[in-house]
């Protein structure tokens, strides 16, 4: 990849390996593949086609990006997440462009299935992307078991293969009401624990879990129970990915920008290439 560097800061970072990490600030690329708010389209009763942090810039903006891309790079591996927005991906350029790892969104509630899903999936992994799938969660609308379930049968499922990454729960500001989709922290806890525990059983993997620490701290709160066992993908569009929600001492992935060389949003994955398939292999 071609990389034209405008800026360069030092700052630690926190990192898989625990050490400090360079991050280079890159001229941006606009791609116009976000779509806006109001080409939402519901496709039953409780769902609608939303991708990981379609809430987040709503909800906490971009804290000083301003029309430029920022990616860490010393021992960190670049990424990113699409959806149905993004349609057929070239994954050979994405490939070219430097990107290792995707998610790809799956599903959403129970009835709700991204049409790209098997383009974009099976797309990144023959290019040699390392690719995981995720579900967009309405807690609100039935329990954590039952849109696990939904989930690991269309497509969030996992093999030890070396190209797999856990499945993903992006859980996150309702895009249709209460923040905190009228349920009170306990019960999100509980809800999650439940989607959690039934990912694992039927995939022999916990999920990564998709967040903001601002979202979790006010619909999850003070909680640590997945710390030790889900990675941690943080959604913050700023110079570093900032305070992690309670239990985790680092983040996994981490989302942070919306836009830039890639189709959809831009992530890292907070270790080198290596600990990125030790990762996949579980």
């Amino acid at each position: 990849m071609k990389i034209r560097i405008t800026n360069t800061r030092r700052g630690l970072l926190a990192a898989a390996v625990g050490i400090a990490a360079t991050a280079l600030v890159l001229g941006s690329v606009s791609p116009a593949d976000a779509a806006p708010a109001s080409d939402l389209a519901a496709v039953d009763s409780g769902s609608f086609d939303h991708y990981a942090g379609s809430e987040i810039a709503k909800h906490e903006g971009h804290q000083g990006l301003a029309d430029r891309t920022l990616i860490p790079m010393v021992t960190q591996t670049p990424g990113l997440d699409v959806s149905g927005y993004q349609g057929n991906v070239n994954w050979s350029s994405v490939r070219a462009n430097g990107a290792r790892f995707a998610y790809v969104k799956a599903t959403e509630g129970t009835g709700y299935t991204n049409a790209y899903f098997a383009q974009q999936y099976n797309g990144s992994y023959n290019v040699g992307l390392i690719r995981g799938a995720y579900h967009f969660a309405h807690p609100n609308s039935s329990s954590g078991a039952t849109q696990a379930n939904y989930f690991v049968s269309h497509g969030g499922g996992w093999s030890r293969d070396g190209k797999t990454l856990p499945p993903m729960l992006d859980i996150e500001y309702n895009p249709s009401g209460s923040t905190c989709y009228g349920i009170s922290q306990g019960a999100m806890r509980s809800w999650i624990l439940d989607f959690s525990n039934t990912v694992h059983s039927r995939t022999g993997r916990y999920p990564t879990v998709y967040t903001s620490t601002n979202w979790w701290n006010q619909c999850v709160g003070n909680w640590t129970a997945l710390g030790s066992t889900n990675p941690l993908f943080i959604a913050r569009y700023s110079s570093s990915a900032g305070t992690l929600p309670a239990g985790w001492g680092f983040y996994t992935f981490w989302q942070f920008n919306d836009h830039g060389t890639f189709p959809g949003d831009q992530d890292v994955f907070n270790g080198a290439a290596d600990r990125l398939v030790a990762l996949a292999n579980g």
